[in-house]
């Protein structure tokens, strides 16, 4: 059995993707490829199948009729064997210092005794033009060298979060909790990270700056005009982080004021995309996911309301979005998201 497989989606993906692969061969055959082509009409198909013939061993290329990025991690998770797996997007990259040093901690963590479900390790924003690379480490929270529990974390500070760059799952947990990302749907990777979390009994942190996630490309889905213009896909998201995890049956309260956290971050970008749009049907949209959160869950909807970022972006009136969007930009200094 390989140690970890790392699917890669493409889509469109050919004048990247090479920088990527190339990042993840130095784990030779400890490690199993996986490039998902999800209908790409560029050369992405033939770069595919070139590596998979020139390291038949470690790499796989899958290809499938276009079904998004959520489709092409499922597919990925369908075919992997490896014991551990990881999500790596196309136009990011993995250093290659720090993903030795993880592939030796998975390995020392292979034995029956010391099996874990989730490996969390540190991410870069690679923002084209930015002097200052953000960095999202957890130092701060999760012990370091041992293997813990939810019990043993610290309390996140705003604006950490553990997101799909960070986490490495066991393959086998993903399976058993059923993981099934909607199809043609962007920003399916918080349902990725989110919704195994309530599954993790056993985690680790490697305290080393694996995962480059890169930020700059017009077309990229997280910026911001892109996710105006997407913003029904980001709502359908949020609606399902909601309906998928109540968040009342998880009994570790560590694990559940993260997960509440994590919600209300998701549900602020949803609210001041919708504000930032400025448009009349935007902010009827807004109304109208309050409204499904407050008939949902009543109780989420009180924690989300008036919570401190809850208050911001319910501020009532034009100076009241105001308020809310300058809020918005000055986290975005402090995050780093876009």
């Amino acid at each position: 059995m390989k140690l970890l497989s790392v699917v890669i989606p493409c889509y469109n993906s050919q004048d990247y993707m090479r920088y990527c692969i190339e990042s993840l061969l130095p784990g030779g055959d400890d490690v199993e490829i996986l490039i998902v082509n999800d209908g790409s009409v560029d050369h992405t198909a033939a770069i595919a199948d070139e590596y998979a013939a020139k390291y038949p061993t470690i790499i796989k290329a899958i290809h499938q009729e276009n079904g998004g990025h959520g489709e092409a991690v499922n597919a990925g998770i369908r075919n992997a064997e490896g014991l551990y797996f990881k999500v790596v997007d196309s136009d990011d990259w993995v250093d290659i210092r720090a993903y030795i040093k993880v592939l030796k901690t998975l390995r020392e963590l292979s034995t029956h005794e010391q099996l874990v479900d989730m490996v969390i390790s540190n991410f870069v924003y690679e923002k084209e033009g930015a002097k200052y690379k953000k960095i999202m480490k957890y130092d701060n929270v999760l012990p370091q060298n041992v293997v813990f529990t939810w019990d043993d974390i610290k309390q996140f500070r705003k604006g950490q979060y553990i997101l799909m760059h960070s986490v490495i799952y066991r393959t086998q947990l993903l399976i058993d909790c059923g993981l099934e990302l909607p199809k043609h749907t962007f920003y399916v990777d918080n349902l990725y990270v989110y919704n195994p979390l309530e599954h993790v009994k056993k985690i680790f942190y490697v305290n080393v700056d694996l995962y480059r996630y890169f930020i700059g490309r017009e077309d990229q889905s997280v910026q911001e005009k892109t996710m105006i213009k997407r913003i029904d896909q980001q709502i359908k998201v949020n609606k399902l982080m909601i309906e998928q995890v109540d968040l009342d049956s998880i009994k570790n309260e560590n694990l559940q004021h993260y997960m509440l956290r994590h919600l209300e971050i998701v549900t602020v970008v949803s609210s001041i995309l919708l504000i930032r749009s400025g448009t009349a049907e935007n902010l009827q949209k807004k109304a109208e996911l309050w409204k499904y959160i407050k008939e949902t869950d009543a109780r989420l909807y009180r924690s989300l309301k008036y919570g401190i970022m809850g208050n911001l972006i319910n501020l009532p009136g034009s100076a009241g979005r105001k308020v809310s969007v300058g809020a918005y930009k000055i986290s975005q200094k402090f995050v780093g998201f876009n």
